[in-house]
């Protein structure tokens, strides 16, 4: 990503996160996942997700994208959808993720809720997205508003997430983005890239060590218990 292809970004302000001292050893870029709300043609919530995807290829993340077009109700269909494999794929590839919804009668929208109910809370032996980073942003028709970030952090709790204390909601954002998908320079912009920075650096920090950090003494009793049945059975 070359810097003049984020024009309203202000070059002398702009820093890179230092992986030396964030203390990242991991050699690979950060691999960051990114989830939009809508199915429409000319979505905001796409547009400032495809924003945000510029400024992480820029911070040196790996960035892909899902596009939720296709995907199907939960209990509508199984996991074996290719809609569905595709997601959670991308869920266990990412080391971190950014999830943009609009707000639809003060709350998320439903393909926004739906992505999120496909990705399990477990899978096998290991969590899908236990211990990942998470940025949330919503885009508001009307004045800023902030239902869906709350409500988006809430899930990122209980799936077990590392959500950044930063976030972003754009007011009227049909009015702050241009007639070539752009978004226009405003502290909307500003706090976009703040956000974005942000994810950048707890996921530089936390991977490597993601496991460490979320290990829990519930989880290990429960693992040790389930041990013993199987140890201490009688053979049949």
């Amino acid at each position: 990503m070359n810097p003049s292809d984020l024009p309203n970004l202000d070059a002398n302000c702009f820093k890179q996160p230092d992986r030396d001292l964030l203390g990242d050893s991991l050699l690979h870029p950060p691999r960051i996942l990114i989830l939009y709300g809508s199915l429409r043609a000319r979505s905001f919530s796409r547009l400032a997700a495809e924003e945000a995807g510029r400024l992480l290829t820029l911070m040196g993340a790996e960035v892909r994208f899902f596009n939720p077009e296709g995907l199907p109700l939960v209990d509508e269909a199984n996991e074996q959808h290719p809609k569905v494999q595709e997601l959670r794929e991308l869920a266990d590839w990412s080391e971190g993720q950014v999830w943009s919804s609009p707000e639809r009668h003060g709350a998320m929208t439903g393909v926004m809720k739906t992505q999120i109910d496909w990705l399990p809370l477990t899978g096998g032996a290991k969590r899908p997205t236990q211990g990942k980073t998470l940025a949330v942003m919503q885009v508001c028709g009307g004045s800023q508003s902030f239902n869906v970030v709350n409500q988006l952090r809430v899930l990122g709790r209980w799936m077990r997430m590392i959500t950044i204390p930063n976030q972003s909601s754009i007011a009227k954002a049909f009015m702050e983005f241009d007639e070539n998908n752009r978004m226009k320079p405003s502290p909307y912009y500003n706090r976009l890239v703040d956000v974005m920075e942000e994810l950048m650096k707890f996921t530089l920090l936390t991977r490597g060590h993601a496991q460490y950090l979320v290990d829990r003494y519930s989880e290990r009793v429960e693992s040790a218990e389930e041990l013993s049945k199987r140890v201490n059975q009688r053979s049949i």
